[in-house]
């Protein structure tokens, strides 16, 4: 008995070690291909074109250059497509958490789940069913190649988000939290907007990452609605490609423009995120 209870402490180690172990590989594995892509896309934005067009690649530049960087901005108005894609992302994300969280609110407390499944089914529509019928609307009103159309559209992708996860959310709340207020003599609205608005806070950050991504990232509204100076950024790095040929420097470096806004924020507030996905998955 003695023995064996002596033996057990080094094999549980040994047990945790290999879990370890495995958890980092399956991570590395799962991570990898995503950081070399992202990896060989700085590369090729630091390379000459000459290097980057060479045989056999070159992937750490002799001299690196920002010079990449300055052509993308110089060759068209990157700045200004920049600002159009804050103003409209972060207008379709703020309206969104505007209506998105008290309807998730009020599906969750209703148990409303058709309308719950609505929204689902809202969500995974894609995009290019919406955009005829809204194109001709705004056409008709005059609008198209402002950055209204943008705003209103990238609501179609951000609203359905919002309240999604929302509804997840507010259903972990305990019930009694809320009866309580209403029984000191609160109204339901003010139960909502200082009970469950301030609990819910991690959800709601998660649900605004998850819908200004989506939102930033959106090609095909853009492409069709916007004008010429009103492109956002997905639209200005297609822009990058030339018939003639395809500058791989530059259209790396517009890339890497594109997608650091949205790197930024998600490391910035990573523990926000995972908080809120970990506390939205969790049954009160």
């Amino acid at each position: 008995m003695d023995m064996t209870a002596r033996q057990i402490p080094p094999m549980l180690a040994l047990r945790r070690l290999a879990a370890h172990v495995g958890f980092a590989f399956a991570v590395i594995v799962i991570v990898s291909p995503a950081i070399l892509v992202f990896l060989w896309m700085l590369s090729l934005s630091l390379k000459p074109e000459v290097e980057n067009i060479a045989y056999p690649p070159v992937f750490i530049p002799s001299e690196p250059t920002l010079a990449n960087y300055v052509a993308v901005f110089e060759a068209s108005s990157f700045g200004r497509y920049l600002v159009n894609s804050l103003v409209v992302t972060g207008s379709a994300t703020l309206l969104a958490l505007v209506v998105g969280v008290p309807a998730g609110y009020g599906i969750a407390k209703a148990k409303a789940y058709k309308l719950a499944v609505m929204v689902l089914i809202a969500r995974i529509t894609p995009n290019l069913s919406y955009l005829i019928p809204l194109f001709i609307m705004f056409q008709f009103l005059g609008l198209t190649g402002t950055l209204y159309p943008l705003v209103i559209t990238h609501l179609v992708i951000t609203v359905p988000i919002v309240v999604w996860v929302m509804i997840g959310f507010f259903e972990t709340l305990h019930p009694d939290l809320e009866e309580a207020a209403l029984i000191d003599g609160c109204s339901l609205w003010q139960a909502f907007w200082y009970i469950a608005l301030p609990l819910a806070r991690p959800g709601i950050v998660v649900a605004a990452i998850l819908a200004f991504i989506f939102s930033w990232n959106n090609f095909i509204f853009g492409v069709v609605l916007a004008g010429r100076e009103t492109r956002t950024l997905p639209v200005a790095v297609y822009n990058v490609l030339t018939f003639e040929q395809i500058s791989w420097g530059p259209l790396a470096a517009a890339a890497l423009v594109v997608t650091l806004p949205v790197l930024i924020l998600t490391i910035a507030i990573q523990r926000e995120i995972v908080s809120g996905l970990a506390a939205g998955g969790v049954k009160a």
